[in-house]
């Protein structure tokens, strides 16, 4: 059964990180993406053979040089026929290509034109490069990640290139696609990594507001500031979990790791004491042997699994939460739907692959492909 995006065509240009995460997304959702690559490989950061791409998974390619006058005329043609566009150049590129977003609502109308940056299209900043440490720096993110008295640790680019980007683009496009659905008006949409970044953390506003948040690192509840909610070695130099936040989850814990005489739960002063115990206790079992002592406990455990180790959890795989495609495992399309579910149509795309099988699915005649491959789109099929 196709997925809940369906009949959405979706024009996506080659870009790094986030524009392509935000493709994969609506390509799990049955989106039909069409991504133009560019002729060769360029650098565009961490070079990997292409199949092994994840986060280009259900595409199908064309190629095009748009620095051409021909390149760039042609690609205005898969802008009239698509219902979604993805860029994630800098400001003002796609304007200097003549398909900026004035030329491509012109074209049309209904089109929703998502542009992926770091810094968003205007302000100051928005000229210069970055990646994803230096907008979650900007956004105040990263200044909470880390322990006490050490520097901040950047989480891994989770939060601005995937969290606060890709998946913050992706949720406004389907929003502009509903709207264009509903008034037949089209839109842009600027996503900039630093103000989703900004977003995921919303909830710690409330927390400064009401003094419940220290912007001091590892002092409160949520970043390792209190023992209850840390990792924690194991004597077989791995890592169990702890997030027993609530009374009677922290009852549990502590019942589990056999502990008597602990300070209070909030005891703030005494959390160094109490830290302490627990760091001893996990020391005394391996990771598997506290996760068998925990089993079937609401104590708010789990063990700290590798990326391989995820993949071989009972859990995990009772939910089917991996997949493999072309022998490649990778996690499974989310969230779940009853009705459409998400599916991955196709491995990721090498330059060009079924390229002309795309534009007749768009509506391109087999003249209109001819002349398409005269103004140098490229296709492999």
């Amino acid at each position: 059964m196709p997925g809940p995006l369906s009949g959405i065509k979706v024009l996506e240009f080659e870009a790094i990180g986030p524009g392509p995460f935000a493709g994969m997304l609506l390509a799990d959702m049955g989106a039909d993406v069409l991504l133009v690559d560019r002729a060769a490989s360029s650098d565009l950061g961490l070079k990997r053979e292409r199949w092994m791409d994840v986060m280009l998974r259900g595409r199908r390619s064309v190629t095009l040089d748009l620095k051409t006058k021909d390149g760039s005329a042609a690609a205005l043609e898969l802008v009239a026929r698509a219902d979604a566009l993805i860029e994630g150049f800098r400001p003002g590129v796609m304007e200097r290509l003549g398909l900026g977003p004035e030329a491509c609502l012109k074209l049309n109308p209904k089109l929703v034109y998502g542009r992926m940056t770091g810094w968003g299209q205007d302000g100051p900043l928005a000229p210069r490069a970055g990646h994803d440490i230096n907008y979650i720096a900007l956004a105040g993110v990263l200044n909470a990640f880390g322990r006490k008295g050490q520097a901040p640790v950047p989480p891994l680019n989770l939060v601005g290139d995937f969290g606060g980007g890709g998946m913050l683009l992706g949720f406004g496009i389907a929003c502009g696609l509903l709207h264009a659905q509903r008034t037949g008006q089209g839109q842009v949409v600027d996503a900039a990594m630093v103000e989703g970044a900004s977003l995921l953390a919303a909830m710690f506003s409330g927390f400064l507001a009401a003094g419940r948040w220290s912007e001091e690192r590892g002092a409160n509840i949520l970043d390792t500031g209190a023992p209850w909610y840390d990792c924690y070695e194991t004597s077989d130099a791995k890592y169990v979990a702890v997030g027993a936040i609530e009374a009677k989850f922290f009852e549990e814990l502590v019942q589990r790791l056999g502990l008597a005489g602990l300070p209070p739960q909030n005891e703030r002063a005494r959390w160094p004491e109490m830290r302490e115990a627990f760091a001893s206790t996990f020391k005394q079992k391996t990771r598997d042997e506290w996760v068998k002592v925990f089993e079937g406990s609401d104590a708010c455990f789990a063990p700290v699994l590798s990326f391989s180790e995820a993949r071989r959890h009972p859990h995990n795989l009772a939910r089917h939460g991996h997949i493999s495609v072309a022998r490649l495992e990778q996690p499974a399309p989310a969230p779940r739907f009853s009705a459409t579910p998400a599916e991955v149509s196709r491995v990721p795309p090498e330059r060009g692959t079924l390229g002309r099988a795309a534009l007749k699915d768009w509506g391109f005649s087999a003249a209109d492909i001819a002349r398409l491959k005269q103004a140098g789109l490229g296709t492999t099929d």
